[in-house]
């Protein structure tokens, strides 16, 4: 099985930089999207292999995702129970026979890390709706995760202590996510990859540079670590500010 993951940076402006000759060539049992920042029937697509769900914010043309999915979810959920976190349109769940697919827009901490306590909020009560999910099944969790965990994922980590994304307060929540029963997926079969990054800012020919930063991940529940095939980053495909990342598994080890 393969799953896709991509924050889009809107996904009207995508469609005209390749995203349909992506979306297609990939051809992924689930394809999920960040920052869609539309509604559903804003855009339409014409794929009659894939079962949509879409999910926007409250505020128009702003942060959404949505998921295309091959398999028909036995149930589909938005947000999760906390009135704070649902107003913006961030997070997807698809139940399958054998596992939890979560599709998730981390909130930005923002300039000066404005939205921090905020940020603290949301990783808390994210963690445990994850939690409460893996009680009943694996979870495999995909998104823009809006951190770059460690120093390896971030081109010049000293420079950008402190800096929203690489605070060591949202580190540190990324470690309690992993300790707590999680596996980065990529960094499970590539411990030690450097330069291996998935967002890069539109500034200073970033990209052209690989000046970048890995936030976009699939997390899976630890204990599925056997079904992990291959985790790949597609940082030659455009249309955004992200690249796609991709996870895929071996149903038969679920």
């Amino acid at each position: 099985m393969k799953l896709i993951s991509w924050n889009v940076n809107g996904i009207r402006a995508a469609a005209n930089k390749g995203f349909l000759d992506f979306f297609r060539y990939v051809d992924a049992d689930i394809f999920a999207l960040q920052e869609t920042k539309c509604r559903e029937g804003d855009i339409l697509f014409d794929f009659a292999d894939y079962y949509e769900y879409w999910h926007s914010a409250d505020k128009k043309g702003y942060s959404g995702t949505a998921v295309f999915t091959k398999e028909k979810p036995l149930a589909v959920s938005y947000n999760f129970d906390v009135e704070e976190h649902s107003h913006e349109g961030r997070v997807i769940t698809c139940e399958y026979d054998k596992f939890f697919f979560v599709c998730c827009y981390t909130p930005n901490s923002q300039d000066g890390l404005a939205r921090i306590d905020y940020r603290m909020r949301w990783e808390d009560d994210f963690r445990n709706y994850l939690l409460t999910l893996d009680k009943q099944k694996p979870v495999i969790v995909c998104g823009d995760l809006n951190v770059a965990h460690n120093e390896i994922d971030i081109k010049n980590p000293a420079s950008n202590h402190k800096n929203p994304g690489f605070s060591d307060q949202e580190r540190e929540k990324m470690t309690v996510l992993l300790n707590s029963g999680f596996t980065d997926t990529f960094r499970y079969l590539y411990p030690d990859k450097k330069d291996a990054y998935s967002w890069w800012s539109y500034r200073a020919n970033a990209r052209a540079n690989n000046t970048g930063w890995r936030i976009d991940y699939f997390l899976a529940s630890s204990r599925i670590e056997p079904a992990i095939r291959e985790a790949e980053i597609y940082s030659d495909v455009y249309g955004s500010d992200h690249c796609p990342v991709s996870l895929e598994i071996d149903e038969e080890k679920l």
